[in-house]
């Protein structure tokens, strides 16, 4: 649990980006030395924990949840759309070599040992054309095989989306909560005041809070990912076109 702290803890840092840290010297003075900057870490650690058990362990583990398995999708489509970029202009100047010296099997076995959806869209419509069909069914199957990898590309997104809505309903729900608290409070107490309905409040704004700062950094991650895969998916759009040209210009050399 400890760990699950403190990776909220850092993760908070980078979201809200400024903390309120006081440092123990002058400004004057310089940077802060490397055991103030450790004392500073540790104290905002430390005032999180308190904040997450104010907050209320039950809403705020859900909440936490949430932020864990967001980020944990969100990292793995970055890293695999990052490996699926590729240089489509190079590996279409090799295909072109490749259809120029040994035909379309060597150009197959070259998208056979590249990595990426572009190599994997060019072998389909490369396999097709080695059968003898026509271009057209050729494009076809570059079309539909672009398809394919397009969802694949996005697979994973649904879910995203899901902890980016789950994060404040779940910070909204504790809020609700808190306020019965503190309504259940002044209620029992027979009259209201400050003291009376601290918690109840302090609590519901902790979880409300929590769940927004939760969705922030989700959104974020999430629209990096949804540019990056339309940059892929135009990319690939591009170089599909360029490829049917590529095997055109291949068609009339031979003949």
């Amino acid at each position: 649990m400890k760990k699950l702290f403190t990776l909220f803890a850092l993760v908070s840092l980078m979201a809200i980006g400024t903390t309120s840290v006081s440092y123990a010297q002058n400004p004057d003075e310089g940077a802060p030395t490397e055991e103030v900057q450790t004392a500073n870490k540790a104290e905002i650690t430390q005032s999180l924990k308190e904040k997450f058990i104010e907050g209320g362990p039950f809403f705020m583990s859900f909440v936490l949840i949430a932020l864990v398995l967001g980020l944990a999708l969100c990292i793995e489509r970055i890293i695999y759309l990052n490996l699926s970029t590729q240089n489509t202009d190079k590996l279409l100047v090799e295909i072109e070599s490749s259809l120029a010296s040994g035909g379309v099997d060597a150009a197959k076995e070259l998208c056979r040992n590249t990595k990426g959806p572009v190599a994997g869209i060019f072998y389909q419509g490369l396999d097709r054309a080695s059968d003898g069909e026509n271009l057209d069914a050729v494009e076809k199957s570059v079309i539909a095989y672009g398809g394919i990898q397009a969802g694949i590309l996005e697979k994973g997104l649904p879910w995203i989306q899901l902890f980016i809505a789950l994060a404040p309903m779940l910070g909204f729900l504790g809020t609700v909560i808190g306020m019965i608290d503190a309504f259940d409070a002044i209620q029992d107490a027979g009259k209201v005041d400050a003291v009376t309905v601290a918690g109840g409040i302090k609590t519901a704004l902790i979880t409300t809070v929590s769940g927004l700062v939760v969705a922030i950094i989700l959104q974020v991650f999430y629209n990096y990912i949804v540019s990056k895969i339309d940059s892929l998916i135009n990319g690939m759009e591009d170089a599909s076109i360029s490829f049917i040209d590529l095997l055109i210009k291949h068609n009339v050399s031979k003949s």
